[in-house]
């Protein structure tokens, strides 16, 4: 571990946290001392982490502020499970499941290479505007869906079920807002927890990675970005897409795990993004470890505390601001570090004030 630097240290026992935290899990599971309801966050657990690793990817090191990530997960998650309804009795279970997560982290970074074309040209509260449009426009586009498939193909329609115009035996599979019914349940605990260590490794490797190192670049100061030559344009489209891709990995692994696949706004649309948002915030900004922390914990911790129905939203409140104090904490400790700012020549400069005044 000595010989390894600071980055792969840190990858190396993020990883080992998590295979710690299954080991319990999946014991205490195993033993029936945990709940059904925490252990049905298991799987939703894994999924929102996945895409706020995306999301911080996005706003950590691309420094691009998007609330669309709720979108590219509701991409990959319709996209896969309706592969996976349509050939559920042809395909067998492993490789039709391995096909959906292909199938829908391809369309997730598809769609967020196509977004990221005019959006990255834009900055600010004007990206965060336009990619929570996008989103906003993938969940109502869906639930005005309806597509079957019989011996003549597949048929799509804007109005009704009625106008499919689908034979006797043909099988309805995105019916409106009522979205996908019967997707086979495939996502456990433990290819979640595998799908959260991926997508580690391939963000650590990638900013630590030429193309990360430029991306970086690119966020500090763009305008000597470009002064020493770099194509602006190319890596801000390679991040956006990979942070996407990721965010639509979660979007696979929810969807396989419910029976009913609805797009509303509490699972995919403006919720969902701001709650993500707050995950990546709470836990550190370019910091994937911390985002699976504040993941983690305010997405349990509601269910851990049920118990306590008085009290429960205020100690709940309590740990965000908690978690907003400990996140804020190494950075003031650095700044007053770098500035040869302690205790003493900071109540030095108070009296100074004090007497000028």
């Amino acid at each position: 571990m000595k010989n390894l630097n600071k980055s792969t240290q840190k990858l190396i026992i993020s990883i080992l946290v998590i295979v710690v935290l299954y080991i319990v899990m999946a014991v205490m599971e195993s033993t029936g001392n945990l709940s059904s309801l925490m252990s049905g966050l298991l799987v939703p657990v894994c999924a929102y982490s996945l895409v706020a690793i995306g999301l911080n990817l996005c706003v950590g090191y691309l420094g691009e502020l998007s609330l669309g990530h709720a979108g590219f997960m509701c991409v990959g998650a319709f996209t896969s499970a309706f592969f996976s309804k349509a050939y559920a009795n042809t395909i067998p279970d492993v490789p039709r499941f391995i096909l959906a997560l292909l199938i829908g982290t391809f369309f997730a970074a598809l769609f967020g290479f196509l977004i990221a074309i005019p959006v990255l040209r834009l900055s600010g509260d004007y990206l965060a505007i336009v990619t929570l449009a996008f989103g906003e426009i993938i969940k109502n586009v869906i639930n005005v869906l309806y597509v079957g498939i019989d011996s003549n193909g597949l048929h799509v329609s804007m109005k009704d079920m009625m106008s499919l115009g689908l034979e006797p035996d043909g099988t309805l599979l995105v019916n409106g807002a009522q979205g996908i019914t019967g997707t086979p349940r495939q996502a456990t605990f433990l290819i979640g927890v595998l799908l959260v260590i991926f997508a580690l490794v391939v963000t650590f490797n990638f900013v630590n990675s030429r193309t990360g190192r430029a991306v970086k670049a690119i966020r500090d100061n763009q305008i000597a970005a470009e002064t020493v030559g770099l194509p602006i344009t190319k890596y801000k489209l390679i991040a956006f897409t990979i942070s996407a891709a990721i965010a639509g990995v979660g979007g696979v692994l929810y969807a396989h795990n419910i029976n009913s696949l609805t797009a509303t706004t509490n699972n995919f649309g403006y919720n969902m993004s701001i709650m993500i948002l707050v995950y990546v915030v709470l836990g550190g900004i370019g910091n994937f470890s911390g985002s699976l922390i504040a993941t983690v914990v305010l997405t349990m911790l509601p269910e851990m505390l049920r118990g306590l129905s008085n009290y429960r939203m205020l100690i709940y409140s309590i740990v965000l601001i908690a978690l907003m104090l400990f996140n804020w904490a190494p950075d003031i400790l650095k700044f007053r570090a770098d500035h040869g700012l302690t205790s003493k020549t900071i109540l030095g400069k108070i009296k100074k004030t004090k007497e000028v005044q």
